[in-house]
């Protein structure tokens, strides 16, 4: 052990209470032994450290930070240098808050579009999932934080996500949801590995010999600390003996209770709570970076924007409608014209420093415009006079420039969608607007696949996804031809749902979710079964 000496000196109680979280966000301290707490903070889309009470699900306000672009849309650029620049800026954010651990990435393989932290994964397949994680965890850990790469494994749906059985076989496990984390730990070397609610073939991933110590510790010679997803441990006894190094959040004294008792009753051996406490100690007394002096939010916010710009996918450009004139006579039409959306809902929600907002730009890109409409509520309920104001708006312009999104209730932690279609009060604005307008551009805000077949009344469609707090700026300069959208869709986008192979038994709504289409996830499925997408996994013009 490296510090054995150290953990020679701590009692039983001691050691179990170390194992076991302090509060929501903190590990225990032993002021004795010059033992530090240390900070654990979300997240994958920019860092959310919480200023008061802490909470896991994003309730109560966190500090100023950077909102980078989400891990679906960053895998558009299909760059690891771009996800290792973004997870620098978390970095640096975390470190200058004085967060030790970042609970990121995310990078689970996406099964389905409707997982509804589907926004927070990077794509359908493993092996860009992986490169992308490991580039994001190399640039957090330059900054001297440690990186959570998070939910270990085979979490594919929000819907019973605390106790819903995901079951496969060995194959599609190792091939589809195993090697994007390989990929991951060998390469980008996190410190921490955050385990998954769900079980695993029958065993909770937090208890899984198979998964942690098989797997995880053996083959890929893993050698940081394992925690457990918040509320995630079933039993700390359980999970301390198959290789899981901290739970959190804290459950008072009860659980470092129930390790004194199994050790003194012998239902676990010390030597095993030794080894966990020895390997948790490598983190918790790292020297890490608090508070530099260096830290500039403006190059924080250029460097979010940069990003933005890579990951922008032109899916439809007609006739080159795209780059539009500077002169062009601009209608600008749709709720998230005047609100952007540009980060998903739930543990990952930023509390974004300085976001970029189309309406107070467009004079620099477009000063011939002619207006802006909202057009239709962010939520779907129907507004005859808004899309009336809409049309009669694109009737005077040479081009309309529509916004269109999913709200933030469709794309958020705790919820999977129930459908693939955008909300109808968008779909219905756009055939009228077809019937009177010259042009139409479509700018989709989304974090996962859509329905398009609304895509056929406009002439372009740029896809932004959710790129973080700069993306408004992004997009007005790929529409003024000033950048090149040069993204490519990181999953496939089917025509309609119904075309997915997991669409009649996703999510799993009983005890158990039937991994039944096996390795045949996204473009697996669409080349094998000769099944023509709307949008092909990789597409995108420039």
């Amino acid at each position: 052990m490296k510090h054995g000496d150290l953990v020679s000196r701590m009692t039983l109680e001691e050691k179990c209470a170390l194992l076991a979280g302090k509060d929501v966000w903190h590990t225990r301290e032993i002021p004795r032994l010059n033992i530090p707490a240390i900070t654990l903070s979300d997240g994958p889309s920019g860092l959310r450290k919480q200023a008061g009470e802490g909470d896991h699900l994003g309730l109560n306000a966190s500090t100023k930070a950077t909102c980078i672009p989400s891990a679906a849309t960053l895998a558009c650029s299909w760059d690891d240098t771009v996800s290792e620049a973004m997870g620098a800026v978390v970095g640096r954010d975390a470190a200058n808050q004085k967060v030790d651990v970042l609970l990121a990435p995310g990078l689970n393989t996406k099964r389905s579009s409707l997982c509804g932290r589907s926004f927070e994964y990077y794509s359908e397949d493993p092996y860009l999932s992986g490169k992308l994680a490991a580039g994001f965890i190399r640039g957090a850990q330059k900054q001297g934080v440690s990186a959570c790469a998070k939910h270990y494994a085979a979490n594919a749906q929000e819907l019973l996500r605390m106790h819903s059985d995901s079951v496969m076989d060995e194959r599609t496990l190792r091939e589809m949801y195993l090697t994007n984390f390989e990929i991951a730990i060998k390469e980008g070397k996190p410190g921490f590995v955050m385990t998954a609610y769900n079980r695993v073939n029958g065993v909770y991933a937090n208890e899984s010999r198979h998964l942690l110590g098989d797997i995880l510790r053996g083959e890929w010679g893993f050698d940081g600390a394992v925690v457990t997803d918040w509320g995630g441990s079933n039993s700390i006894v359980e999970g301390v003996r198959e290789g899981m190094n901290l739970e959190m959040p804290a459950a008072g004294d009860d659980s470092p209770c129930q390790l004194v008792k199994a050790v003194k009753d012998g239902t676990i051996d010390e030597k095993i709570i030794d080894e966990r406490v020895d390997q948790l100690l490598d983190f918790v007394l790292a020297e890490h970076k608090s508070g530099e002096s260096s830290f500039d939010a403006a190059k924080q916010h250029q460097a979010a924007e940069a990003a933005a710009e890579k990951c922008l996918v032109l899916l439809k450009n007609d006739e080159h409608l795209l780059p539009l004139k500077k002169d062009a006579r601009v209608a600008v039409i749709g709720e998230f014209a005047a609100r952007s959306r540009y980060q998903g809902a739930g543990s990952s929600m930023v509390n974004a420093a300085q976001v970029d907002d189309t309406l107070p730009m467009l004079d620099e890109f477009f000063p011939a415009r002619v207006g802006f409409a909202q057009g239709f509520e962010r939520l779907d309920a129907a507004n005859d006079a808004l899309a009336d104001e809409a049309v009669q708006l694109a009737k005077t312009a040479d081009c309309a420039v529509v916004y269109l999104g999913l709200p933030e209730c469709f794309e958020t932690e705790g919820l999977d969608r129930t459908h693939m279609r955008l909300p109808e009060n968008q779909i219905a604005l756009m055939k009228k607007l077809r019937a009177v307008c010259k042009k139409m551009v479509v700018v989709l805000s989304c974090g996962s696949a859509v329905e398009t077949d609304w895509a056929q009344d406009c002439d372009a469609l740029l896809y932004a996804g959710l790129g973080g707090e700069a993306v408004a700026r992004s997009v007005l300069r790929a529409l003024a031809g000033e950048i090149t959208p040069g993204g490519k869709l990181a999953e496939t986008w089917y025509r309609h749902y119904a075309d997915a192979p997991v669409s009649h038994y996703y999510p799993g709504t009983e005890a158990t979710s039937e991994y039944r289409e096996g390795l045949y996830v996204g473009y697996r499925y669409t080349e094998s079964a000769d099944v023509a997408p709307a949008f092909a996994f990789g597409h995108g013009l420039s």
